[in-house]
């Protein structure tokens, strides 16, 4: 039981951890540069050799950091969909997706070329499922046009890594909005 507990405590540490690099990610609107390691140890009630035992280096913190975003994102398509029309859904999704976009934006500046392609080789297929779920789902409805699929929504949504960061507020949901009109059936 005793090493039960210290793996739900790990567990919650680990948590933590990501918690709150996550909210200080956000709070910078992506800058990984401010992102301090012993501040986030501290903030999230660890000591540093915890942090540590569980991510060796910034990188390994930050890839989590990531995960953990698009796990969230790719997670709110179902709550979505119950709550609202296809179209809507998909419009509050690409919303979210937008946020997502400005934090993984300073992820990938800060992470070496060969680990964020180890990491979006293995996850960038959750965040396609998704955007085909919401699509279908607004095909079936009459909402959304046929003859589109989740790549041709994600090549235009490559328009946000484009976007400098003194204008991003006021350009993403723009975008964003004209995505949603040329997606209307």
């Amino acid at each position: 039981m005793a090493g039960r507990e210290r793996r739900s405590d790990a567990v919650a540490n680990r948590d933590r951890i990501v918690e709150v690099a996550r909210a200080e990610l956000s709070e910078s609107n992506g800058a990984t540069d401010g992102l301090k390691l012993h501040r986030v140890a501290k903030a999230a009630g660890v000591g540093q050799g915890t942090l540590y035992r569980h991510f060796p280096t910034r990188e390994h913190l930050l890839a989590e950091v990531y995960r953990a975003e698009l796990t969230q994102l790719v997670d709110t398509v179902a709550p979505l969909l119950a709550e609202h029309s296809p179209l809507d859904a998909l419009t509050r999704w690409l919303d979210r997706l937008v946020e997502y976009a400005r934090v993984k934006r300073g992820v990938m500046a800060a992470i070496e070329v060969p680990v964020w392609q180890d990491l979006y080789s293995g996850q960038h297929h959750r965040l396609d499922e998704a955007l085909e779920t919401l699509l279908d789902q607004g095909k079936a409805a009459g909402e959304i046009r046929g003859g589109v699929d989740a790549a041709d929504v994600i090549l235009l949504l490559g328009a946000l890594s484009r976007i400098p960061e003194a204008e991003w507020d006021e350009r993403a949901p723009r975008i964003v909005a004209v995505i949603v009109d040329g997606l209307r059936a």
